[in-house]
């Protein structure tokens, strides 16, 4: 390990109280909160600043015991959800009295609990805010927020809604009402101090809100685990800002504000947060909106290791997350021993990083169980001609999309699917034959709430014994299923997922790319019935085609 590593792991160390003697060793303590938010009962009306002020401090009210609560566990960082403040489902005029203007840390220094005046008539001048158009507003929000940081001694991740005013005569994108309005993260330093902006990249139909002119990539740094990087809700599904951030800027740890709902089989919210922070090698913050009857519910603390989730779409409580995670900044973990635990992302977990007893079991597995189907890390597919009983493939909307899948037969076995050029394959066993499963393939263009190139692998617990409900939405089974599944994916970027009874995450044993040049996991012993298995594949550079159609 470079002496200059080294340096700085001892002094994040001590920085944050956390006693080690290797650079290995650094973790700090990491808390999200899935927040039961109070809605305006009307979000398309226009209220007084007054109304809306009362209604936002209701909801921070609860931020204010939960970051103490958190802080008191130890928490040196708290992430609160996307729209947990003021709701949702306005229109750009209704929700004007809720706005703030969040400066560009990047410019300015601010801390709003200390100096909370700061910003009057000629300083916002100096920054080019047009006060004539839009008077200073008191930032009771901005406030509130740094002063929780503050008082807690905590790194305070919130959403909000923000106003920034702009000028067509030097901004060509700036909206005709002279102001952009966006969705928006903030991050409090533990000094209350504003360390980071981000404005919204992906907005889902959201028209109170406008994506950036440019993509805007945000980090800060902390003093107990090196940068962060900060991104929203829809964001996950696309390359920008996320992919760049941990690709091309090496980021490893993400805090992640959402309001996602809830869309089995292959879109839960923890589900695809745990597929995410497995896949990209990163640890995820994710703080998600309580709210039963719009499907909302969803948060964890993920590592690429482990994680610490909550799912409950039957209760109407908040939910404080708090865990020691371990520290992955690669400046701070290094380019010695302890940068083994950074893999590279999208590659995979690979036979070698298994335990010996395990990668033992998965060879005695693929080798003796079905020592006529598969053998080693891939598995080795029967020709059309050798195969006695090739399942009539057959067509199911699941996600809003046309997958084609075949169901499985017998209690294992070997089947490939195909949807064009794309195919999938399967080798299976499973503990009884009492639930319907299949196998589905999808490469195509996504164009329902969202429009994204997809390719896609999925083993499904069909709601019934009927073809017709295979891809609908449940979160039990019983069977339980050992399974090596891999695909002809011609992206890199796989999102592989696992995903038992009960929203029980589970990890696959291993997975990335075969000298076939297909990309598997495999995965035995599971404890719990299989809901669905996933290679979730995204080719960003396809996601114009629905651009071109239109």
């Amino acid at each position: 390990m470079a002496f200059s590593a080294l340096s700085a792991a001892v002094l994040a160390v001590w920085l944050s109280g956390i006693r080690s003697d290797t650079a290995e060793d650094l973790s700090y303590v990491a808390a999200v909160y899935e927040h039961r938010v109070v809605l305006n009962p009307n979000p398309r009306e226009p209220v007084e600043r007054r109304a809306a002020l009362e209604h936002m401090n209701r909801n921070l009210d609860v931020f204010e015991e939960q970051t103490a609560s958190a802080a008191q566990q130890g928490a040196q960082i708290i992430v609160f959800p996307e729209d947990a403040i003021h709701g949702f489902n306005y229109t750009r005029s209704s929700i004007a009295s809720y706005l703030e203007t969040v400066p560009d840390p990047g410019l300015v220094t601010w801390s709003p609990c200390a100096d909370p005046d700061r910003f009057q008539k000629t300083e916002a001048q100096s920054l080019g805010w047009n006060t004539h158009l839009t008077p200073p507003i008191f930032p009771q929000v901005l406030h509130r927020l740094s002063c929780m940081a503050h008082r807690n001694h905590i790194f305070v991740v919130a959403n909000m809604p923000d106003r920034q005013v702009c000028s067509r005569l030097v901004d060509p994108h700036c909206p005709p009402d002279g102001q952009y309005q966006f969705n928006t993260d903030v991050v409090f330093s533990d000094n209350g101090t504003i360390v980071a902006r981000y404005h919204k990249q992906n907005l889902y139909f959201e028209a109170a809100f406008d994506a950036p002119p440019k993509c805007e990539y945000t980090t800060f740094t902390t003093p107990f685990a090196g940068r962060f990087g900060v991104f929203t809700c829809f964001d996950i599904l696309f390359r920008e800002p996320v992919v760049t951030l941990v690709k091309d800027m090496g980021i490893r740890q993400l805090v992640y504000p959402t309001a996602w709902m809830n869309q089995l089989p292959l879109l839960a919210a923890v589900q695809f947060q745990h597929s995410f922070s497995y896949s990209a090698g990163v640890t995820l913050l994710s703080a998600n909106v309580r709210a039963a009857a719009l499907g909302m519910t969803g948060s964890g603390i993920f590592t690429p290791q482990d994680a610490l989730y909550h799912h409950d779409m039957v209760g109407e409580t908040g939910k404080l997350l708090v865990k020691r995670v371990p520290v992955l900044d690669p400046a701070l973990v290094g380019k010695g021993a302890g940068n083994a635990r950074l893999p590279v992302p999208f590659s995979g977990y690979s036979k070698v990083d298994l335990a010996a007893e395990e990668l033992e079991k998965k060879k005695a597995w693929l080798g003796s169980g079905f020592s006529q189907m598969g053998r080693g890390t891939e598995a080795e597919y029967c020709s059309k001609e050798d195969c006695i009983k090739e399942p009539v493939p057959f067509n199911s909307i699941m996600m809003y999309d046309n997958f084609t899948l075949v169901a499985l037969q017998g209690k294992e076995g070997n089947v490939s699917v195909c949807d064009g050029s794309f195919c999938c394959n399967l080798l299976f066993r499973r503990s009884t034959e009492g639930e319907l499963y299949a196998l589905g393939a999808l490469d195509g263009l996504h164009v329902v709430h969202g429009t994204y190139y997809l390719e896609v692998c999925a083993l499904v617990r069909c709601t019934g014994l009927e073809k017709e409900s295979c891809g609908g939405e449940t979160e039990h089974a019983q069977t339980l299923v050992d399974f090596h599944l891999d695909g002809t994916f011609s992206t890199k970027h796989v999102y592989a997922g696992v995903l038992g009874s009960g929203m029980t995450m589970d990890r696959p044993d291993c997975s990335g790319w075969g000298s076939s040049g297909r990309f598997y996991m495999t995965r035995r012993g599971m404890t719990t019935g299989l809901v669905t298995a996933v290679l979730y594949g995204r080719v960003y550079e396809k996601d114009s085609m629905g651009t071109a159609q239109e």
